[in-house]
């Protein structure tokens, strides 16, 4: 299953099949919760592909049609629930999900690993301004949870709770990193760096390949 998974497996696909779990609905209504439950900001659930993930939900056997119904001049909708199999991929897809760590490599992950292209003081800067995005980031998220946790529950927020504390322990080694190049306590000189490149591999490096 979990082979046959990987064809269909994405944040959407997740989000429908949870939402059906709690009840048949159409697209529309999976729409209207996504957005009254946030999950549109804080999933990087990009517009448009929620029809292409129902299809291919469908086509796996994951869900299927309960009704197609019109109501006045309104488009047809159709009405979709959960199948047997799909409950059983949801949930083994969910544990797999917690359970395993996995690496997600970011453009800020990448950033760093060519930090010796800018000075000490100029990255030191960038960081500084990163900090004080991180810190608006923060308050939007502890608005968000202040506002919406008495009326929905803490449960169907708890992806803004570990964000706020992912960009929290961000901002706090984002902190301690440019404050250790603005006092000199971690600095790098680029043009070592690079005649370190430009020395010859060891004996039999260049022979080696990838296991």
């Amino acid at each position: 299953m979990a082979h046959e998974g990987s064809r269909y497996r994405n944040l959407w696909a997740l989000t429908v099949l949870c939402l059906l779990r709690e009840r048949p609905m159409h697209p529309y209504e999976m729409q209207r919760l996504i957005r009254r439950r946030h999950k549109d900001e804080f999933l990087d659930l990009k517009r448009g592909s929620l029809y292409h993930a129902i299809n291919r939900l469908e086509k796996a056997g994951l869900i299927e049609v309960v009704e197609t119904s019109r109501e006045g001049r309104r488009p047809e909708r159709t009405t979709y629930r959960l199948s047997e199999r799909g409950e059983l991929e949801l949930l083994d897809w969910l544990r797999e999900l917690l359970a395993k760590p996995v690496r997600e490599p970011t453009q800020f992950f990448a950033a760093l690993s060519f930090l010796p292209h800018l000075t000490a003081e100029d990255a030191a800067e960038q960081l500084h301004q990163r900090a004080f995005r991180l810190e608006l980031e923060i308050a939007s998220l502890d608005a968000v949870l202040h506002k919406m946790t008495p009326q929905i529950g803490r449960v169907v927020l708890i992806e803004v709770e570990y964000l706020r504390a992912m960009r929290q322990a961000e901002l706090e080694w984002v902190r301690t990193l440019a404050a250790d190049m603005r006092t000199g306590r971690f600095t790098w000189d680029r043009e070592a760096l690079c005649r370190l490149a430009e020395a010859p591999s060891p004996p039999g490096e260049d022979n080696k390949t990838d296991a």
